[in-house]
């Protein structure tokens, strides 16, 4: 028996597929392309904006269509916000909720008259989860849901509470990805850095705990609010650490009137204190500057042209390395889709453009003051030209010809 799988949306998403993919494959399944004609199709749907939501849609309908006799299972955010929509899709068979994740095989192969069993969800009803696609990386799920609310975002409907996997578990997944000859994890969640909340652990711990882990040579954190990256963690990372010079940090704008409006938990001034303190506990003479990439989002409700110039001018002060910039979308049943001062399309499109452009001047000034500095590669498989690549600890890909003893390896290079 066949199945195919298309995810949609972030690295969560993609590292819970490569769990249920695992599954199934242990089963007995053949995984296909899903071009090709399964007799199971597996949608892991993304809800981060409306154009998200219509593609998941798509999807499902695109896959009917290859093979309308095929049983098509569909899960992730858009699932579990838009349920009996997805659910009155002809040849949807099952839909999958936020809480329901590790039943995804079990109850696929019981449609297919199948012998099943269930996959871990790792406790408190969160689904523990990793990538397996890359020779060189995988993403650890350790965190789902959060307990935010911001004004504009749906994920605490989609993916319910904060809750995490506890370490113990998290270490286990480790030690299974080393086992595989993978080298580097980057750790990942909805609040990343909200780790504890359902075990009574702390994030810290959990970072000291996956150091430990043999075989398994760097770590990177995905995403984490600033006012959960503590001065406590940040100096033990700057000890001399396996975790990466590397902090993806969310910004959303850098206007304070709005991050108030948003329901965001601190102000500009916070949150260049904090970059700040990481740049003076890890950066050094002849050292590796911190590579910080922050997200943006433009066209809040109530964001002036005033206020747009104002987020522009902060991140040109405590230029990051890179900027994640995408408009904002109305999301049904938010409190910010009712709020006035709705902002053009138009506009928010010429705000992209804007902040994509400064995006491109801030990563070359990056680059260039890491420029002639020592830094170890982990390099990846081969590319196309005859090339091989791979990444820096502070993250700036580094190409070099293809030599299959480097492949897999770090090296080091000057950048």
């Amino acid at each position: 028996m066949k199945i195919a799988f298309i995810t949609l949306g972030c690295k969560l998403n993609y590292a819970e597929t490569s769990t249920y993919e695992r599954g199934f494959i242990k089963a007995g399944l053949e995984v296909v392309p899903w071009r090709e004609k399964a007799d199971i199709y597996l949608v892991n749907t993304c809800s981060v904006t409306a154009v998200s939501d219509a593609k998941s849609r798509s999807e499902i309908r695109k896959l009917h269509r290859i093979n309308p006799a095929a049983v098509i299972v569909v899960t992730g955010c858009s699932a579990q916000l838009r349920r009996p929509e997805i659910e009155g899709i002809e040849g949807v068979v099952r839909v999958f909720g936020a809480t329901e994740k590790s039943l995804v095989v079990p109850e696929t192969l019981a449609l297919a008259s199948l012998p099943c069993r269930h996959l871990p969800d790792g406790g408190k009803g969160v689904f523990a989860a990793y990538s397996s696609g890359e020779r060189t990386r995988s993403f650890l799920k350790v965190q789902d849901g959060c307990d935010n609310f911001c004004a504009y975002c749906t994920v605490p409907y989609a993916r319910g509470h904060s809750r995490n996997i506890p370490i113990s578990e998290a270490v286990a997944l480790a030690r299974e990805i080393a086992d595989k000859g993978i080298k580097e994890i980057v750790l990942t969640g909805v609040n990343t850095g909200d780790f504890g909340r359902s075990t009574g652990e702390s994030f810290l711990d959990l970072l000291k705990a996956l150091n430990d882990v043999e075989g398994i040579e760097r770590y990177r954190i995905s995403s984490i609010e600033p006012n959960l990256i503590s001065e406590e963690i940040i100096d033990w990372i700057a000890t001399g650490t396996k975790f990466l010079p590397h902090f993806h940090i969310p910004l959303q704008t850098g206007c304070d009137r709005l991050l108030s409006t948003m329901g965001r938990r601190y102000d500009t001034a916070f949150f260049e204190r904090k970059i700040d303190y990481i740049r003076r506990a890890m950066e050094a003479p002849g050292r590796l500057k911190v590579f910080f990439g922050i997200d943006t989002m433009v066209g809040l409700p109530g964001e002036s042209e005033e206020m747009f110039a104002e987020t522009c001018a902060f991140i040109e002060k405590i230029h990051p390395a890179f900027i994640h910039v995408f408009p904002y979308s109305r999301r049904p049943g938010t409190p910010a889709a009712q709020m006035p001062g709705q902002v053009s399309e138009e506009t928010k499109h010429e705000r992209v453009k804007r902040l994509e452009e400064l995006c491109s001047r801030l990563h070359e000034g990056f680059i260039a003051d890491n420029r002639g500095l020592r830094a170890r590669v982990l390099f990846e498989s081969r590319e196309k030209d005859g090339t091989m690549s791979g990444y820096t600890e502070n993250y700036i890909r580094i190409t070099r010809p293809w030599d299959p003893e480097k492949a897999g390896t770090i090296v080091e290079e000057t950048i």
